[in-house]
């Protein structure tokens, strides 16, 4: 171990005896709950006194986070690549500070909210983007004061079954899947939208257009203009012990979104325009006795300007897909009511990048560090996931997840693509990385993962996570002539404080 990860083993030794807690045992690891419900300091003084206080909503939230990584490609760094062996820096550690600030008011008509958010970082060796304005030091997750959410809500559905909220918020919309809040980034996801819902007895839908807000450390943040997401997200309990979602997405990006601003902290997309099918359904809590599980189809056609070495330079036709299976048994009565589930993901992949279609599935705007490792080398694009989970609730604030997951390529005539959605570019014959490898297994590797975390009062929680990730035949076979590859590591410790 160099001297670079050396220095840093004080603080992972310290932070690793927090435990972390799965608030409900469900299909990824969710944060402890607090032992009692908090609104926060600052609401529960106002509110103590003067009841009419209770419309407003004062307070924030303080999360630290330090990472370490072992193995993993460091952005900006000349021939760094996931995996790699030799020749490159591949070793990475830094601490993240995100404070948030949110002040809200509540009518019975009408409602506003304002957050602003501070995502700070220190030691990060990762650039933060392509562009010479922003160097390493700071890295792709750092914005040093920003607002995050502005929004104004009309309606009340207790009077109304119709509702509006318009301004920049977060949208989550399922699992994450597909559209999630991003909270495990230090800076999160946000879009500038407008979103009418209706609401009754048979179904709650959301109709919204939107445009996804694109981070710029020392700049205010604006949305993507020639990025626009727009659609219909429907759930409904009709089904007899099951909830159903159905949703109808499109995502419209025009030649010139690739570069809508100077330097971009997130991948800015290619022309295209995609449209999702989809339909989830789900399991009723305790319907099954101690089973559960949940079935997601989804499709996708439309258009699409692929930018991979080899691709053609025009429109492809796009037809894609993705399905999710899931299963799982509580053990109600044993100790800390252990849950083991049983999940398989799949995401199709491109036979062919030169014909005159795209078979790749888009992720659109997801939140995959939840389902798919938690070390984040992987998204739902050209692949085969196998996920085995076991969670146990060992006292009222203390739980553990424990997992494994088995990636295979769908398509080794496609990339082996990021957890952000980009391909990993360059090529094996020509010495340069990763490409595409048709003639090589598909087999990526395994990745088992620890997380566990503890809430040590109302308004603090620690969590701490190890996660080792097996580089397979496919890795072996793409970095041998360059000094070939070795399996990578993964520590981080967070402490989460809300008031």
């Amino acid at each position: 171990m160099n001297n670079h990860r050396t220095r840093h083993l004080a603080p992972i030794a310290l932070g690793a005896l927090a435990f972390a807690h799965s608030g409900s045992l469900q299909a990824q690891y969710a944060p402890p709950p607090p032992p009692k419900p908090f609104q926060g300091s600052i609401n529960e003084w106002l509110r103590k006194d003067d009841p009419t206080m209770a419309a407003w909503d004062i307070g924030g939230s303080v999360r630290m986070r330090y990472e370490l990584k072992d193995n993993f490609g460091i952005a900006g760094s000349p021939r760094s690549l996931d995996f790699r062996n030799t020749n490159a820096d591949v070793d990475n550690a830094y601490l993240m500070e995100r404070i948030r600030l949110r002040l809200g008011y509540s009518a019975q008509w009408w409602s506003a909210l304002v957050e602003g958010r501070s995502s700070l970082v220190q030691e990060d060796d990762r650039f933060a983007s392509t562009s010479p304005v922003l160097y390493k030091g700071r890295g792709p997750e750092a914005d040093s004061i920003d607002l995050h959410q502005a929004y104004v809500t009309l309606g009340s559905h207790k009077e109304f079954p119709l509702s509006l909220k318009v301004g920049r918020q977060e949208l989550s919309y399922g699992e994450e899947r597909l559209v999630g809040a991003f909270a495990w980034n230090n800076i999160g996801r946000v879009f500038d939208a407008a979103k009418v819902r209706w609401q009754n007895a048979w179904f709650g839908a959301d109709f919204f257009t939107s445009r996804v807000v694109i981070p710029e450390d020392s700049r205010f943040n604006v949305s993507n203009d020639y990025d626009y997401f727009s659609g219909f997200y429907a759930t409904s309990p009709l089904i007899q012990k099951h909830s159903l979602d159905f949703y109808f997405l499109a995502r419209n990006a025009s030649t010139k979104a690739a570069l809508a601003e100077l330097a971009p902290q997130a991948p800015q997309p290619s022309a295209r325009d995609i449209y999702t099918l989809g339909a989830r359904l789900k399991s009723s809590p305790g319907q099954f006795g101690s089973w559960d599980y949940t079935l997601d189809l989804i499709g996708q056609f439309g258009h699409f300007n692929d930018t991979r070495a080899g691709a053609p330079l025009r429109s492809q036709e796009h037809l894609a897909y993705a399905y999710i299976l899931q299963g799982g048994y509580t053990f109600a009565e044993s100790f800390g009511t252990p849950r083991i589930g049983l999940e398989y993901s799949h995401g199709s992949g491109d036979s062919d990048p030169r014909d005159d279609k795209h078979g790749t599935f888009e992720n659109l705007f997801p939140t995959n560090h939840k389902f798919y490792g938690y070390m984040d080398f992987v998204s739902l694009q050209n692949i085969h996931d196998v996920r085995v989970i076991y969670q146990i609730k060992l006292h009222a604030r203390l739980s553990l997840a424990l997992e494994g997951h088995l990636f295979w390529l769908a398509d080794t005539s496609d990339n082996f693509y990021n957890v952000g959605g980009a391909p990993r570019g360059g090529g094996a014959a020509s010495g340069t990385g990763y490409g595409v490898n048709s003639n090589y297994g598909s087999f990526v590797g395994s990745e088992l993962d620890l997380i566990a975390g503890y809430a040590l009062t109302r308004f603090a929680q620690v969590e701490a996570g190890f996660g080792h990730f097996f580089a397979g035949s496919y890795v072996d076979k793409t970095l041998q002539n360059i000094g070939g590859s070795a399996d990578a590591n993964y520590v981080y410790t967070q402490l989460n404080v809300n008031f």
